[in-house]
């Protein structure tokens, strides 16, 4: 049996599904400051974070969905969510997470998260996590 070199060594590729095109493309170019790459219509906006690729679906409608779509990985969460609230990000407040007066949570392992949404609803997130700071 053969062994498969695996994926690990591409970059992920992130998708996730919007029904307002407009509003999705100043949100993700203007408020969280990704560059737009390509628009595709009718199938799809395109975007580069730090040098990953990030593909906004072009949909009819959407399904909700429970959990987070899509995170980031931050240095410093207390800055970036300060600077995202700034731009406008208004970060949720769940019941039952001792979230601070930013919103953000600190779980049991350290890593501390803040969650907003996007135009159409999906959740997003910046994560600080401490195991893998240098």
């Amino acid at each position: 049996m053969s062994q498969l070199s695996g994926l690990g060594k591409y970059n992920i590729i992130g998708f996730v599904s919007i029904v307002d095109v407009s509003r999705a493309r100043g949100f993700y170019r203007d408020t969280l400051g990704l560059r737009l790459i390509a628009e595709e219509p009718p199938f799809a906006l395109v975007f580069e974070s730090n040098g990953l690729m990030l593909r906004l679906g072009m949909a009819k409608e959407l399904t909700p969905t429970h959990g987070t779509v899509l995170g980031w990985q931050v240095s410093e969460i207390t800055a970036t969510v300060k600077d995202l609230a700034q731009a406008g990000v208004r970060f949720e407040r769940y019941r039952g997470m001792d979230q601070d007066e930013l919103g953000i949570w600190t779980s049991p392992s350290g890593a501390k998260v803040a969650c907003f949404k996007d135009p159409d609803g999906n959740i997003l997130s910046v994560s600080e996590h401490p195991e893998l700071k240098k």
